[in-house]
């Protein structure tokens, strides 16, 4: 279970300008293929050598393997760390997909999938020449559980038979029982309940081995032995620079996955959205060969860059499972009679909210909790049809038998921060949709901080408010159970299960799934659990965002898949 604001969606704000080409006409934007700007440039093809330049927002920060959350830092990690297993890099929803990395396979699991067995393969070697051991990775993990070493992501600690109460090695030099090496390329997990979605947990930042002999604490951030096709060789204010060159022990022949055209990686962060589009945009100098990994065209810049063909032409789209959504407190009085959720999932009009999150090219319209891709298990379903603007006589004809006949006031708490998933925007158009219903809503903004301690409290958790999930793979299991598995609700602590659902026929049902190892099987049935828990009315899905980014005119290669819908460095070459 993560905080989904370690992802968090920002974009530009729409009065910034564009270093544009003139004669740029505002127009409806239209998507691009990720690979299709390529089609018409004599030199598509993608060549080894040259510098790559990213320009982010988020600095690399915590660059130690058992630190990150595999799903930040833009895919910047993978490049120097590799894990058992890894995402199949290729294009949209192939690239959901779990394939091998440094093990011959995705794991081999025992009867009722407890036991989770890996074969290393031959000829793993560090940035040194030193071989990668299976003693490597067990030692990378173990090193994750230390307290000094926190920020990870929390499944090992929950999955392994005594990682509850494990410390790390540092003190007293204490092994993990439940992770085994008989021999120098086997390594075996034990887990305390069956995960059949082991294989995903294993693409992890936690699963990258760290020899011990060159273990240097918090200071290992500053230099950590590659086990991926760069290294780093300067790391400048915590990851506001980072400096990447070849690890030349790297082999292709053991990595199917990354590419690694460039020589040289230049990952320059700390900078202001609006600096990044203009740079990008200008592709002048170094920027020609440049991305971002994380920022985002807002809705202005789109309209501009589209009507450019040229530029129109450098933007990539990507659409990671992720879900913007509002969450009721069914503790909190009206809240807690069902009629009064469903008058309120009849009356949202989601055509404005999608505006108000910056029109449908950024945003598309969610009718389900799951997001809408295979991998998730998605089944199609409205069970409490507003159509495109709301349903506000079917919404009051509940509110009537729920005893409200003459409408009532509610307090819709949401961010001030204007990252267009809580923001006031979105808040002031469920704002006016309800009111055609007769409901009376009063905003309360509360600042970043503020608003994640208010929501994430079991204890001040609001009857009403705005909220966004997702999910650490590409897979129904941890999107829906943070939310909706009573076992997860968390009375002193960060919680998610906002609904405070405890029903044991859900719980029984995520067990049961989690059982499968036939991850197809399993997607079924995820999307079928989606529906069932949907008919209580815990949440009213609104939208699922949609990633468009700039890329520099010397860029090629282009890959975005919909792991994460961000555009893949390991993939990318420069002109």
């Amino acid at each position: 279970m993560r905080h989904p604001s370690v992802i968090a969606r920002r974009v530009a704000a729409a009065s910034v300008s564009l270093v544009l080409a003139a004669g740029a006409a505002a127009c409806g934007p239209k998507d691009n293929d990720a690979n299709g700007s390529q089609a018409s440039r004599g030199d598509s093809t993608p060549h080894r050598g040259g510098t790559l330049t990213v320009l982010n927002r988020n600095p690399q920060q915590d660059f130690d393997p058992a630190r990150l959350y595999t799903t930040g830092g833009g895919k910047i990690p993978s490049l120097v760390f590799r894990t058992l297993t890894t995402r199949n890099r290729e294009n949209g929803a192939a690239g959901a997909q779990v394939v091998p990395d440094l093990a011959t396979d995705t794991g081999r699991p025992n009867k009722d999938a407890t036991v989770w067995t890996y074969t290393l393969k031959e000829g793993l070697k560090y940035e040194d020449g030193t071989a990668i051991t299976s003693a490597d990775i067990k030692y990378g993990i173990e090193r994750s559980f230390a307290a000094e070493l926190s920020g990870g992501a929390p499944y090992l600690r929950d999955w392994l038979i005594g990682g509850a109460d494990y410390q790390g090695p540092y003190k007293g030099g204490k092994s993990l029982d439940s992770i085994e090496t008989p021999d120098a390329r086997t390594i075996v997990f034990h887990l305390n309940k069956p995960e059949g979605e082991f294989p995903y947990l294993a693409t992890q930042t936690q699963f990258t081995p760290v020899p011990k002999a060159k273990d240097t604490g918090t200071k290992y951030e500053e230099h950590p032995v590659s086990s991926g096709p760069y290294k780093v060789v300067s790391n400048e204010n915590d990851g506001e620079r980072l400096v990447l060159e070849r690890n030349t022990y790297w082999s292709a022949a053991t990595d199917a996955e990354r590419k690694a055209y460039p020589d040289r990686i230049d990952v320059r962060s700390g900078l202001d959205s609006s600096v990044i589009n203009q740079r990008l945009s200008a592709s002048q100098g170094a920027d020609a060969a440049a991305i971002t990994t994380d920022t985002n065209l807002g809705p202005a810049e789109l309209a501009q860059v589209t009507g450019d063909k040229a530029l129109a032409s450098r933007v990539g789209t990507g659409r990671f499972g992720y879900t913007n959504y509002i969450a009721f407190n069914p503790k909190v009085k009206p809240f807690d009679d069902v009629r009064v959720r469903q008058a309120i999932s009849y009356a949202v009009d989601r055509s404005s909210v999608v505006n108000a999150a910056g029109g449908s090219s950024l945003a598309e319209a969610a009718t389900t909790f799951l997001p809408n891709q295979k991998s998730y298990g998605y089944q199609p379903y409205d069970l409490f049809p507003a159509g495109a603007s709301g349903n506000a006589a079917k919404a009051k004809e509940l509110l009537k038998e729920a005893g409200y006949a003459n409408g009532l006031t509610v307090t819709l708490t949401h961010s001030n921060s204007k990252d267009f998933e809580t923001s006031p925007e979105i808040a002031t158009a469920i704002q006016d949709a309800l009111k055609k219903a007769g409901i009376t809503v009063e905003l309360k903004g509360l600042e970043d901080n503020d608003y994640s301690d208010t929501v994430h409290g079991a204890r001040t958790e609001p009857g009403f408010f705005l909220a966004h999930w997702g999910a650490d793979w590409p897979s129904g299991g941890p999107f829906l159970a943070p939310i909706f598995d009573g076992r997860q609700i968390v009375k002193d602590g960060a919680n998610f299960n906002t609904g405070f659902l405890d029903d044991k026929t859900v719980n029984t049902e995520i067990d049961a799934i989690n059982k499968l190892t036939d991850l197809d099987a399993a997607a079924a049935r995820w999307g079928a659990l989606d529906k069932k828990i949907a008919g209580q009315a815990l949440t009213v899905p609104l939208f699922h965002p949609v990633y468009k980014r700039l890329y520099g005119k010397d860029i090629r290669n282009i890959v975005i898949s919909d792991w994460d819908g961000v555009l893949d460095p390991s993939q990318v070459a420069v002109k």
